[in-house]
């Protein structure tokens, strides 16, 4: 069990984070990566809206976002919510996923349940609680992994990060859980669509890398979900050890596993193009072991892997990048997501990669 990205993200900002192992990339020319819009705070979820529209869950300032990928114009859709991370919306729907409890149990403050996946009209309408997480998580515990000790949670009991709806349903990445959840659109009906395994390469199998009692390996931590090709898509953090993320390709009914792709190095986010192309981030790409040196520019942290159909794998430098949309032949990724915590205040974007800015 982890709570993603606010707690890796805060190590950031104290400058002690896990650094990874894949090589630094040189930074793309300005129109391989352009921006979209900027001003963002803390823009981890993102979701197509329209052809010309995409939803971003603004993790620090609380709100839903829709941004034009043409203009750049936003428009607050939601505002006030604790830490929303995931977004989706499908026929006048809204879902929002809300981040959970911290380590110690203690909940998000805010006006709605931290550990729910929300719902509201396109209108606007009040949302509403649509299934609370944690509760499932109490009561079935999919990974099987020991909950407490000494009547204290050993780490995120849920942490909802992602959102994907689409005709195989609404699923959510729970990366406290360790699981992908399936809720019922209407009745919100929480049912397990899949728990990955832990991850046991000799990095994950050192003392000390996994703190939940009675747990060999590295946690899985879902994080994103894309759905393509007939198929459901699974990114996994790996518990941040440099190679044990993943992506597993999943059977959209049944969730059993179809392929999967090893090596990664925290995967935070997951977009998949209809030829088979997956394109994974890693918003913590080349940040420093230690506290930052003097000068150090945090724009040079983050990257995206892309990994074609025959396996070649290609990165391209963007800035602290988490969520991620593939549309219409284009690449979308939020960017400076975690600056927040860092002290850079409305530094969030969304921009949009060109395929010369893989090397």
């Amino acid at each position: 069990m982890r709570r993603i990205a606010v707690c890796a993200v805060a190590a950031l900002g104290a400058g002690a984070v896990v650094a990874t192992a894949t090589p630094a990339v040189a930074a793309p020319a300005p129109h391989r990566v352009r921006t979209i819009t900027t001003g963002l705070d803390g823009p981890f979820g993102l979701q197509v809206s329209s052809a010309r529209s995409l939803l971003v869950a603004e993790n620090v300032s609380g709100e839903i976002t829709r941004v034009s990928t043409r203009t750049g114009s936003k428009r607050v859709l939601v505002s006030n919510l604790p830490a929303p991370a995931g977004v989706g919306s499908r026929r006048g729907s809204l879902y929002v996923a809300l981040s959970g409890p911290n380590e110690d149990g203690v909940p998000t403050p805010g006006r709605f349940a931290p550990t729910s996946v929300l719902k509201a009209r396109s209108d606007g309408s009040q949302l509403r609680v649509l299934a609370n997480l944690e509760k499932y998580e109490l009561a079935h515990n999919p990974d099987r992994q020991v909950q407490f000790v000494n009547g204290k949670p050993v780490d995120a009991l849920s942490n909802p990060f992602s959102v994907n709806v689409s005709k195989y349903g609404l699923l959510v990445a729970d990366g406290g859980a360790n699981d992908v959840l399936r809720v019922g659109r209407r009745s919100g009906k929480v049912s397990t669509f899949f728990a990955p395994p832990t991850v046991k390469i000799p990095a994950c199998l050192r003392p000390g890398v996994q703190a939940n009692p009675g747990t060999v390996g590295c946690d899985p931590v879902p994080t994103g979900i894309a759905v393509a090709r007939g198929s459901i898509y699974v990114s996994t953090l790996g518990a941040e050890v440099p190679g044990a993320g993943r992506v597993y390709q999943l059977n959209p009914h049944n969730g059993r596993v179809r392929r999967v792709w090893t090596g990664l190095t925290a995967p935070t986010g997951i977009a998949v193009a209809p030829n088979g192309t997956i394109f994974v981030s890693h918003v913590l790409e080349g940040a420093p072991a230690g506290p930052p040196a003097p000068g150090f520019d945090p724009a040079t942290v983050g990257a995206i892997t892309r990994i074609s159909p025959s396996g070649k794998r290609t990165t391209a430098q963007v800035t602290m990048p988490t969520g991620l949309q593939y549309r219409n032949g284009s690449l979308y990724a939020t960017s400076w997501s975690i600056a927040s915590f860092l002290g850079i205040e409305h530094a969030g974007q969304v921009v949009k990669v060109d395929r010369r800015a893989f090397r």
